[in-house]
């Protein structure tokens, strides 16, 4: 992708989508890392049986992280991220087919900030996190 400007996008663009979907391995390993010992998350009988859940939980804050990922590969090298935010509001399983992307929501040429909607989505095009981002891009 060429450099990333303000003066090359505008409100309405699209975010390139990533193709998401959490294995055992990788829920795992990204609890661990964070010192979570939620049962939901490792513990299949528990999630299901004990919880109800129909499979292991993804973790919320990995689907946070999957959000960070795509503004950070789109804006490039030259950006900075001013701000962001998202919030869970469905269970994403282990194995599902998830989307994560984004759209231009405003653009300030004189300052360089440009305000993000997010989202990550299911294979039923529902939104389970939605989210913002304000990041800052290089003025031409």
């Amino acid at each position: 992708m060429d450099r990333l400007s303000v003066q090359s996008i505008s409100p309405g663009d699209a975010l390139p989508e990533r193709q998401l979907a959490c294995d055992t391995v990788q829920l795992f390993f990204y609890n661990a890392s964070l010192w979570n010992a939620h049962r939901i998350h490792f513990d299949a009988p528990y999630a299901t049986d004990g919880e109800g859940y129909p499979g292991l939980v993804v973790a919320g804050p990995l689907m946070g992280d999957w959000l960070t990922q795509c503004v950070l590969e789109w804006m490039g090298a030259e950006g900075e991220l001013v701000s962001f935010e998202f919030s869970n509001r469905q269970a994403a399983f282990v194995d599902d087919p998830l989307v994560s992307g984004g759209t231009v929501r405003s653009v300030d040429a004189a300052t360089g900030l440009v305000s993000l909607d997010l989202h990550i989505r299911n294979a039923d095009g529902q939104v389970l996190t939605p989210g913002q981002a304000v990041v800052r891009l290089p003025v031409d």
